[in-house]
């Protein structure tokens, strides 16, 4: 009895969450990752937190694993989805079926009008550094360039936005997203969670998107804007971002948060020759070889970068034209 207590609990310490790395005062930036984390927060999981920067365009992320089980994002629902399924999680398990029809229709309603508002927003109406930040900033400028124009691309597409009806698209996207925040509000109430005073993964959910739209999204964003006139979702996103998110994010170095996953496994070294101090190296004079060889190499750099401004306005050309014809041989991306 007492080794099968030790063995779940070592199973529940083994629990890592894959994630897009952190920003903006959040453990992660990205917004498919934040409810997924707050999920495992909610359900008091420990879990360590670990950064996948090698894959910054892919659907699989964020992804859990856990034993010998992996969960990704682009399998079966989603990560909570598997979670749920998998007894990892059991925040859903013991709702009552008298409520369960009023918790998916929320559900659905938070996955689909208010995740297609942030797509909307981050790849599309507001400025790129954000989404660059978040995705592109450790890869090269022109590779990050082309994911981010790809990303851009397959939105429109996605929500079959053309220049003729960019106006009308627009309206349809935010309208949905005023409708959704003012049922999430008229459902919340003065209540501490949305469903049987304890949370759910519609509480994990919520939570992930407003956080970031309230933190990651500019101030001049019409979502933000639209958010902000609740006070009741305010109230509720302010208490559990307290709770869950900004105490495990200050303890970086506990249980709830690791290093990057790339770098979490290289041991450190003690420090104790940094502080020492050290002769100052003179400077040597550059020769005449070496000056014409940066110079060439400037050049070089300058000519790159001028071929690939050139390649992507073309390419943006082309891209604008399929879109405006109706094409359907556009790039199929799903973030």
């Amino acid at each position: 009895m007492e080794m099968a207590d030790e063995r779940e609990e070592e199973a529940k310490q083994e629990v890592v969450l894959v994630a897009r790395k952190g920003g903006f005062g959040l453990p992660t930036a990205c917004p498919v990752c934040l409810p997924v984390y707050c999920h495992l927060r909610f359900a008091n999981v420990d879990f360590k937190l670990e950064f996948d920067r090698a894959n910054p365009d892919s659907d699989h992320i964020p992804y859990v694993e856990y034993g010998d089980h992996v969960t990704f994002n682009n399998e079966k629902g989603g990560v909570i989805e598997c979670l749920n399924e998998d007894n990892v999680v059991k925040l859903d398990s013991q709702l009552s079926k008298d409520c369960f029809p009023d918790w998916a229709s929320t559900k659905v309603m938070i996955s689909t009008w208010l995740a297609e508002a942030v797509q909307y927003e981050l790849w599309v109406s507001c400025d790129n550094t954000i989404a660059d930040d978040i995705y592109f900033s450790d890869l090269p400028w022109p590779i990050g360039k082309i994911l981010h124009w790809k990303q851009t691309q397959a939105v429109k597409q996605l929500h079959g936005i053309t220049k003729l009806n960019a106006a009308e698209k627009e309206e349809e996207i935010y309208r949905k997203a005023n409708i959704a925040y003012e049922a999430l509000s008229m459902k919340l109430g003065s209540q501490v969670f949305f469903f049987e005073g304890r949370p759910t993964s519609v509480d994990s959910l919520f939570l992930g998107h407003a956080v970031f739209v309230l933190h990651v999204l500019p101030e001049t964003s019409v979502l933000r804007s639209s958010l902000s006139k609740h006070a009741n979702l305010l109230r509720f996103v302010q208490d559990c971002k307290i709770r869950l998110l900004e105490d495990s994010y200050s303890s970086a170095t506990g249980p709830a948060f690791s290093s990057d996953a790339s770098s979490s496994s290289i041991p450190r070294r003690k420090g104790s020759k940094q502080n020492a101090k050290t002769k100052p190296k003179e400077k040597r004079e550059r020769t005449e070889e070496e000056k014409a060889f940066r110079r060439r190499a400037k050049y070089f750099i300058a000519a790159q970068v001028v071929s690939i401004v050139i390649y992507l306005s073309i390419l943006g050309g082309m891209g604008d034209s399929g879109l405006e014809d109706g094409d359907e041989d556009g790039l199929a991306y799903e973030e």
